[in-house]
């Protein structure tokens, strides 16, 4: 497909600024930096608008913080003005490079999702003996600014909005350390290369997955096992081979080092498809889906907290609705009827 030009215009017009701020604000609008910049909706757009256009936009500090479930990880917040900026960039370039993904990735992509994730392993899983299950090592950590910017640049040409894609990307603060050696590098290359994108952006979740889209298109050209599956970084490769996938296993480390990332060693290996596969918070197996331990226990814990608040007073029946109902509609998908029914059985609102 030959490179995309002439974006700048749709990305800065004032109709897709209106809409990237309607996208932003979505579940936000009662926080006070959100109700603030749609209360003065038009003035800031008219001014993020001519900052965008004259060059003089640059990110704002990110707010962080830490989440423990279902693992530590490090959140950044933008500033309400960059977020709106990002969305605006997104729905510029999401379209352009969703003709070029592959069907095998289902992670922030419109019409795909977990569950949808989670029904094609399951056929995997129904059709071959084998499944091999891969983690990439602090993926968004280890992403590289360098790459990544050329991996955007062989599908746009456009170089105005090829620097705003840059600026947001250098301005991405810290991440947890992800120092790596990779072919080539001398002692110094780990810490002269920039990596490490901010978890919570809207173009951080699209970002991934430009950077791994050459995996997914290495995976299905050459190595072309019997079915593939990735979300965000964790993939799938099903055969009949037990051997063939640990061969395969060796060429996914040399293609990835070609990104300058690596397997995570002790969360890849081959399982017997009919023993099932953990993928996405379930235990995947040929005939039926089961929610892991872990997530069994967080929800069993929210469910106390949510009924202690109820008490209170510091939470309404109606929010506590929303909150439970969202939780059945997702564990409905797998076989959870008798553990719905013992957990909500538990707890009297």
């Amino acid at each position: 497909m030959k490179r995309v030009g002439n974006l700048w215009p749709q990305v800065v017009s004032f109709e897709n600024l209106l809409a990237a701020a309607r996208d932003a604000a979505r579940g936000k609008r009662s926080r006070p930096d959100v109700a603030w910049f749609l209360l003065n909706l038009e003035p800031e757009l008219l001014r993020l608008r001519r900052e965008l256009e004259s060059g003089e936009y640059r990110p704002g500090t990110y707010h962080t913080f830490q989440v423990r479930e279902p693992k530590v990880r490090l959140i950044s917040a933008a500033p309400f003005a960059d977020r709106v900026v990002h969305h605006a960039l997104t729905r510029v370039l999401e379209p352009i490079f969703e003709r070029r993904f592959a069907p095998n990735s289902f992670a922030c992509r419109k019409g795909m999702g977990t569950h949808r994730a989670l029904a094609s392993a399951q056929r995997g899983c129904r059709r071959h003996a084998y499944v091999l299950k891969c983690d990439v090592q602090k993926y968004f950590a280890s992403i590289d600014h360098a790459i990544l910017k050329e991996l955007l640049a062989r599908v746009i040409k456009c170089r105005r909005t090829l620097d705003l894609a840059g600026r947001i990307i250098d301005g991405s603060n810290p991440q947890e350390e992800a120092v790596g050696y990779f072919p080539g590098d001398t002692l110094f290359t780990p810490f002269e290369r920039r990596r490490g994108l901010p978890l919570g952006n809207q173009t951080s979740q699209f970002f991934a997955n430009v950077c791994l889209n050459p995996l997914d298109q290495f995976v299905i050209r050459e190595l072309r096992p019997g079915r593939y599956v990735r979300y965000v970084d964790d993939f799938l490769l099903f055969a009949d081979d037990k051997r063939q996938l640990g061969d395969t296993c060796a060429r996914l480390e040399d293609f990835l080092s070609s990104l300058r990332l690596r397997i995570h060693a002790r969360k890849s290996r081959v399982y017997r498809a009919q023993d099932g596969v953990t993928f996405l918070g379930w235990r995947v197996f040929p005939e039926r889906l089961r929610l892991v331990r872990s997530n069994v226990v967080r929800w069993r814990r929210r469910l106390k907290e949510m009924s202690e608040a109820y008490r209170a007073g510091r939470i309404r029946l109606n929010e506590v609705a929303v909150r439970v109902r969202a939780w059945i509609a997702h564990a409905e998908h797998g076989n959870t009827w008798k553990m719905r029914a013992q957990l909500l059985g538990q707890r009297a609102f």
